[in-house]
């Protein structure tokens, strides 16, 4: 039997080698350092027979697909521990996530933090016992009866929802069974450093009609080492987590009563979302974009033209019964603001030389996510999107789309943030049913967008069944601090729009013509923005979105009154100051206004009023001195209008 290496050299075995041998034989060293296998591209267990001629590739935990396996066998000795702790828990499922994995349970009685630390003895346990991991595979009714047996009823489900003729194997490690597609580590001995590091609540599926579960999240690495520094930036995540920061600093909240995913921004919250929605508007509108203020809801009818009724509307918040559509009149809330900006363009003829039209809006939207979806301000079911959309010629596509790129690679450059994301080329699925059907219109549309991209030189990942339903987009993609990846700006082209819209233009040669549509959102969903910004300055945003930029501290009741006109001049002069006049010690003053993150703080006592100057206190240089008032102001304003980052 020949299996040839990923060098081109070929080695010779026995029949009945497994891949464990193909490993020894090519290196002892490597054996030792061995997870699983790549045989002809899929991976394998090591304990595994070969099956013939193959080329080979050993994977350790060098490789991220070793790192996995090493991963999603911890969540398994996670599910052995969990059983032998509380017998009568029932399992779901135990996967791998970036950094860790997890696994869902359904308890009798809850669980709490305090028992993680008995589920991790036990996982010593088994790990220090270094059972032997073992593959078998049953036709289905057997497996259906064994995973009965077991009491496990959530994998009886699994399993009989997989497609006739798929392989149903399980894993083996001492008395403990799972289902699984594998592949596993040899042994539990194999893990080394571990950690269990929370619980939440999870549906059954994702699906919030479904029973909510426990799951408990982990991670694992090579060495304890790798684990200690992996657990101390998750610390300082934890502290960074703009769903704790953003409520301590005042900046967000929510209300049970009001709703999951529907937060309240308080008014530090609220100004930095002023303050960033003018700074949009008026750069968009220095770019030759148009502001519109559309409704927030609209018959059904409207969505059926646009394609979302049929495309995306279980995503959507319907008023009335969809079922009794035309015999009562069916609303429903604007999932974005599209179909209703290009009513703009059709009131009116236009002509080639009314192209490109930019249609922008501070839009609020709804879009109907599920309970274990939301998180914070990073995913909500009201939000704010600077939505817009451009009506174009076709060989005016590849301009629009440049300089749409081109203003959000502005926002994300002043707000600091241009380093922290990466492209997305997103494109349609197998899954056509998702999509218009219209291969033709999706095979042009998806080369167009790729050759824009390549031009640009823009470094991009390609990823199917991630367009929109209508076209291809370019997703600007960020991570929150604990490393999930969301969209934050999209730009999408659009074949259909303008035909579905009955919309048109007079070319040069007095012929109607169908326009192009281009989606895009130049700073994004500004809550999630938030978020990210949040967690990115740890709440110490740069001045010039800071919510207060100066705190004025008066030292005794002798400077109140030059503290209170100072405020007044500076608030004329567009800065955004605060008086701290509380009958209060200084020292504490300053802490508090440190505790707020306020960029700059001035204090204020008998010198300062005699000599007509502040004593100025930065949030990270510190004492930085005395200045005249007219100074301390212009070095204020030049720093807001320049968006200084420092």
């Amino acid at each position: 039997m020949k299996v040839t290496l990923k060098d081109g050299s070929i080695i010779e075995l026995n029949d009945g080698a497994t891949y464990a041998d193909a490993a020894r034989q090519i290196s002892e060293g490597l054996y030792r350092n061995a997870v699983c296998a790549k045989a002809n591209g899929k991976l394998v267990d090591l304990f595994s027979v070969i099956d013939g001629d193959c080329e080979l590739e050993i994977v350790t935990l060098k490789d991220k697909e070793g790192l996995d396996v090493y991963r999603h066998t911890c969540s398994h000795v996670l599910a052995q521990a969990v059983k032998a702790v509380f017998p009568t828990v029932s399992l779901a499922i135990g996967p791998v996530i970036e950094n860790g994995f997890y696994y869902d349970f359904d308890f009798k009685t809850p669980i709490t933090m305090d028992d993680l630390s008995k589920i991790e003895d036990e996982m010593k346990k088994i790990i220090k016992a270094d059972f032997k991991v073992e593959r078998f595979e049953l036709p289905r009714k057997e497996a259906v009866k064994l995973m009965k047996n077991y009491g496990e009823n959530y994998k009886v489900e699994l399993i009989n929802d997989l497609p006739e003729g798929s392989v149903i194997s399980f894993y083996k490690q001492g008395d403990f069974t799972d289902l699984c597609r594998g592949p596993h580590l040899p042994s539990t001995g194999k893990i080394k450093a571990f950690k269990l590091t929370s619980i939440t609540g999870a549906y059954w599926r994702g699906d919030e009609k479904n029973k909510m579960l426990t799951r408990i999240y982990g991670t694992a690495f090579e060495k304890k080492a790798e684990l200690d520094e992996y657990l101390a930036a998750l610390e300082e995540a934890k502290k960074r987590d703009h769903n704790k920061l953003g409520r301590e600093l005042g900046i967000f909240m929510t209300v049970d009563t009001i709703g999951q995913g529907l937060p309240i921004l308080m008014p530090k919250g609220a100004k930095i979302m002023q303050i960033l929605s003018r700074f949009v508007e008026d750069e968009e509108e220095r770019r030759g974009w148009m502001i519109t203020k559309t409704p927030y809801m609209a018959k059904s009818d409207l969505y059926k033209i646009s394609g979302h009724w049929y495309h995306y509307r279980d995503k959507m918040f319907v008023l009335g019964d969809p079922e009794k559509d035309g015999e009562e009149e069916v609303l429903a809330l604007r999932p974005m603001t599209c179909p209703f900006q290009y009513q703009i363009f059709k009131n009116g003829l236009k002509s080639y030389k009314d192209l490109p039209c930019r249609y922008s809006e501070t839009a609020t939207e709804f879009r109907n996510e599920n309970s274990g979806e939301m998180h914070g301000l990073i995913r909500v079911r009201q939000f704010t999107l600077s939505d817009g959309h451009i009506v174009c010629a076709p060989e005016q596509i590849e301009d629009e789309f440049k300089k749409c790129l081109d203003l959000s690679n502005y926002f994300l450059e002043c707000l600091g943030m241009k380093d922290d994301v990466t492209f997305r080329f997103s494109k349609r699925g197998k899954n056509k049913e998702k999509y218009i059907d219209n291969d033709e219109a999706w095979e042009r549309t998806q080369k167009k967008m790729k050759e824009i991209l390549d031009d640009i030189g823009l470094k991009y990942v390609e990823a199917d069944d991630e367009a929109a339903f209508y076209g291809p987009k370019l997703d600007v993609q960020a991570k929150n601090v604990f490393g999930k990846e969301d969209t934050i700006i999209t730009i999408q082209l659009d074949f259909a729009a303008g035909e579905n819209f009955g919309m048109y233009y007079i070319d040069q040669n007095g012929e109607k013509k169908v326009p192009f549509i281009i989606h895009r959102s130049s700073i994004g969903c500004y809550e999630r923005t938030l978020a990210l910004l949040i967690e990115k300055y740890a709440g110490a945003f740069p001045l010039w979105i800071a919510p207060v930029q100066v705190k004025v501290l008066n030292v005794t009741d002798r400077s109140l009154e030059y503290s209170e006109k100072l405020v007044e001049k500076m608030k004329a002069a567009g800065i955004r100051a605060e008086l701290d006049d509380r009958n209060e010690k200084i020292g504490k003053k300053i802490r508090d206004a440190q505790l707020e993150k306020v960029p700059y703080m001035l204090i204020l006592g008998d010198k300062e009023v005699e000599e007509g100057t502040v004593s100025v206190r930065a949030r990270k240089e510190g004492d930085v001195g005395s200045f005249t008032q007219d100074e301390f102001i212009a070095r204020v304003l030049f720093e807001d209008r320049t968006h200084k980052l420092d």
